[in-house]
């Protein structure tokens, strides 16, 4: 099935299926790819689907949206195409049929309008953009049931997974436990959980599908985990 692969730091943070004529990438919630950064524009770009071509498109952002190392306004987009958007790589993969197609495609990777190579300014534009939101509000969760071993995970990073995948903040065990079960996300105001899998998530006893801003004592259920979400209290003796 044809895919985005969202990428942080080079890490695989989500997969998003190609199953839609328009699919939006930006920070706000309403986005169908949601980027919680403030390099990357309210609504920043968009892939579309026209027959059987793909196009990306820079929805007039602030910091502009990349396609393998080129800025781009509008181009087609073949497999194993690179977008960026901010400090985010978005990996395109596509199915064979397409794949077999992008091979022999003239201008393969080249904008319909201009495109240049990006400048240091923008790149030192985007990465100041991007420090902007080194998150203040440190916390995490303390395991009420379901796991053995640690019992305190301090949530440093800004995109955390929690899912049986090795490198998880929280590792799920068991044969049928997803690889990516939901991602935390850390900034300046605080935290938010978003379910990255079928199973069922709860917040409070409250089932979410969606991302779901996470307070001070809030009890958050996926599977037979049982966590309880906490906010350190500054100098408490932990660094950031």
């Amino acid at each position: 099935m044809a895919k985005i692969l969202l990428r942080f730091k080079g890490e695989i943070v989500d997969e998003i299926a190609l199953d839609k004529d328009i699919i939006s990438i930006g920070r706000k919630a309403d986005n169908h790819v949601v980027i919680d950064n403030q390099a990357v524009s309210s609504h920043h770009a968009i892939i579309e689907r026209q027959g059987d071509q793909l196009f990306i498109e820079d929805l007039k952002s602030l910091n502009g949206t990349f396609l393998n190392g080129r800025t781009v306004k509008r181009s087609e987009i073949f497999n194993g195409d690179v977008i960026v958007v901010g400090i985010h790589a978005l990996e395109i993969q596509l199915d064979k049929d397409r794949f077999d197609k992008a091979k022999n495609a003239p201008g393969r990777g080249r904008s319909m309008f201009e495109t240049i190579v990006i400048t240091p300014e923008q790149r030192r534009r985007i990465l100041l953009a991007a420090s902007t939101t080194a998150p203040d509000v440190l916390g995490g969760f303390v395991v009420i049931r379901g796991a053995g071993g640690q019992k305190d995970y301090l949530i440093r990073d800004k995109v955390s997974n929690i899912g049986s995948e090795k490198g998880s903040v929280i590792r799920l065990r068991g044969l049928f436990a997803p690889r990516r079960a939901a991602l935390v996300n850390r900034r300046k105001e605080g935290y938010f959980i978003t379910p990255t899998s079928r199973k069922s998530i709860k917040v409070n006893g409250n089932v979410i599908e969606q991302r779901h801003d996470l307070k001070d004592g809030d009890i958050v259920d996926i599977g037979r985990l049982k966590l309880q979400f906490y906010i350190k209290e500054p100098g408490s003796g932990t660094d950031k």
